[in-house]
């Protein structure tokens, strides 16, 4: 088959078109024949040699895809959703994206939503795993003490996690608020359903988000971030307020004033995706398939796909991530 490799460690320029033995399927996975690939900022990171490979993954990069099944065993207890040879399926994978074929573990496969494209289906397993995880089981995105929903800032709201965050948190009710680098991507996140977009370059967001919340703040934070962030991020949470911590693009250390901390009852977490457990992604999958995908199928929620390009092209698709130009998600095809 081929696939996009990793030559070296360094700029975009290191993804070379290989041949490469097709994978098979070990006990619990499927072989999928890819049609579209996402790509995501760890895919990045790898290229640049700031993202290990978990033991036993593919040094491939590529953390989700879109296709049909084509072989594996699909008769045990992780076959949830009736799947079957021929289905069209997106799936999460912890590497081997970027390639014609590539296996998965069936508990990490999910039928792709009603009326969506191979295209459209790409874009979503990393972006909802990681969003949903964080922001709904680790930071207890929910509801308050007197029976209102609860309240969310997205940093980086233009992002593929950002579009993904508005979105979900806006169709399950809540009060959304989002950062972005321009007025005009500012604007997008309000058309997917923030209350306002926050130019970080020209506003002091902690400022707005505890002017438009009446000096309470809001409940949860979704960072990606991370350094000079912190500080500021928690002086507009609210009391008994959450951050979720996600990424470090500013930095792995911050300042922390401990006192806001105890005094209001913050809570500061985190969490890496690619190294947890079939099991753990399994649960995970499981919730979206209830939660999420309904409203995926009746257009609650929409993909948002910024460029798509063929996979031979996958040094542009990571310059233009690089880039931050885009909105949304950067997909891969096969033709």
């Amino acid at each position: 088959m081929q696939a996009i490799e990793i030559t070296q460690y360094g700029g975009p320029e290191v993804l070379q078109l290989v041949e490469r033995p097709m994978p098979q399927p070990k006990p619990g996975e499927v072989l999928i024949k890819v049609a579209a690939a996402g790509i995501n900022r760890p895919d990045v990171f790898q290229r640049q040699g700031n993202y290990p490979v978990p033991p036993g993954a593919s040094d491939l990069p590529g953390l989700e895809v879109a296709g049909e099944i084509v072989d594996g065993q699909l008769d045990g207890a992780d076959n949830r959703w009736g799947l079957r040879i021929g289905d069209r399926v997106c799936a999460l994978v912890q590497g081997g994206g970027y390639a014609q074929y590539c296996t998965a573990p069936l508990a990490q496969c999910l039928p792709v939503p009603q009326g969506l494209s191979d295209v459209e289906a790409a874009s979503l397993p990393e972006t909802f795993f990681t969003v949903w995880s964080n922001v709904f089981d680790r930071a207890h995105l929910g509801t308050a003490e007197d029976g209102t929903p609860e309240s969310l800032l997205v940093q980086g709201g233009t992002s593929g996690i950002g579009v993904t965050a508005i979105q979900l948190a806006k169709a399950l009710g809540h009060r959304v608020f989002a950062t972005a680098g321009s007025d005009d991507k500012c604007r997008v996140c309000e058309k997917l359903g923030a209350e306002r977009g926050i130019n970080y370059k020209s506003e002091d967001f902690a400022q707005v988000v505890k002017e438009l919340t009446g000096g309470r703040g809001v409940d949860v934070i979704l960072d990606m971030v991370g350094g000079a962030y912190l500080p500021r991020e928690i002086d507009c949470l609210a009391t008994d307020g959450r951050i979720a911590v996600i990424a470090l693009l500013g930095g792995a250390k911050a300042p922390l004033d401990l006192g806001q901390v105890l005094r209001r009852r913050l809570t500061i977490t985190g969490s890496t995706l690619r190294p947890r457990s079939v099991a753990f992604k399994a649960d995970v999958a499981a919730r979206l398939k209830e939660r999420v995908w309904p409203l995926l199928s009746n257009g609650a929620i929409r993909p948002v796909i910024y460029r798509t390009f063929s996979a031979t092209d996958a040094s542009q698709a990571h310059a233009l991530m690089e880039s931050s130009a885009h909105i949304g998600k950067i997909v891969l095809t096969w033709p």
